[in-house]
């Protein structure tokens, strides 16, 4: 059976922006049918203590629990989310079609330069924010209630793998089997498998430094709030993990990611700080690589469909 990665994660892709478009020009209509209401207010209301202090340079007030503010968005923004889903998109849909450059990327080069675009993309999103506000405010990394995260991280990560293990139960992993595709993503394959220290200690630093830090705030720091202005929370949080979970490349990775990016969402619209979806993702990814690796370490035999 010829694999089907390439198709599924192209139609992911384009079932994410194909959302993305009808939430948008469903809200907008939805808008246009009710009295008219400034902008302005809505977002004095949502961000409530962020006043126009916060949405400057000037060093921000304490965050007020009350949701992500998405006031400082506007059109520009837009093309903002059309560029980061444009980069992941062409990116993924190039590798998974090009076997060989899947296997480059397990070179310590290509680790490199892909640690390099990681930090490239997350400035951007960071210069498309910039001049309108602070970024310890625009991520809510000023949060008085941040020792929640040594609670709210660990026991995220231990539900995620009840999630993960009732996937699995159901036998997930055996249909993905049955459609020929490799059950295993290949950095952790990389991590079981791979001899040279250089490139474990790439991919380590890659797992749990870079992707925590970087993709949170592409994908939920810029392109989930950025687009929950234009469709809708609900919208947002479908599109941007769908986005997420696509732009790891792998079919069957792709829904439990998926389940993981609503799960991160989630947390950051309800602690309002980006600190709880960053904690998060460095538990999940630092459990991982700890994981394989003290497998290696004590020779013990890990399911590789886990």
């Amino acid at each position: 059976m010829t694999d089907p990665t390439a198709l599924v994660l192209t139609v992911s892709f384009a079932a994410a922006m194909g959302i993305f478009i009808l939430g948008a020009v469903l809200r907008c209509l939805w808008r246009e049918s009710k009295p008219a209401v400034a902008e302005e207010n809505l977002a004095t209301e949502i961000v409530g203590s962020f006043d126009r202090a916060l949405i400057s340079r000037a060093e921000p007030p304490p965050l007020p629990l009350r949701g992500i503010p998405i006031g400082i968005y506007n059109r520009a923004d837009l093309i903002g989310i059309a560029l980061i889903y444009l980069i992941f998109s062409s990116l993924i849909i190039n590798a998974v079609q090009t076997p060989k450059q899947a296997e480059m990327a397990l070179h310590p080069g290509s680790l490199i330069v892909s640690i390099g675009l990681q930090f490239m993309i997350a400035g951007i999103a960071v210069v498309m924010v910039y001049r309108r506000i602070h970024p310890i405010a625009w991520l809510g990394l000023r949060w008085p209630q941040w020792p929640w995260v040594f609670l709210i991280a660990p026991g995220t990560v231990i539900a995620m793998w009840l999630v993960f293990w009732l996937l699995q139960l159901g036998g997930y992993m055996r249909w993905i089997e049955s459609l020929g595709v490799e059950t295993m993503q290949d950095s952790v394959k990389l991590l079981q498998t791979s001899d040279d220290h250089l490139i474990l200690g790439l991919m380590a630093f890659a797992a749990v430094i870079v992707a925590p830090l970087c993709e949170e705030i592409v994908f939920r720091g810029y392109l989930y709030a950025a687009s929950k202005k234009f469709a809708g929370p609900w919208v947002a949080a479908i599109f941007s993990a769908l986005v997420f979970a696509s732009a790891h490349g792998s079919l069957a990775a792709l829904l439990p990611l998926f389940i993981f990016g609503l799960v991160l969402t989630f947390a950051y619209e309800k602690t309002g700080s980006l600190w709880a979806p960053i904690a998060i993702h460095f538990c999940f990814n630092g459990a991982t690589v700890a994981i394989q690796l003290a497998a290696r370490a004590l020779n013990f035999p890990l399911d590789p469909t886990l």
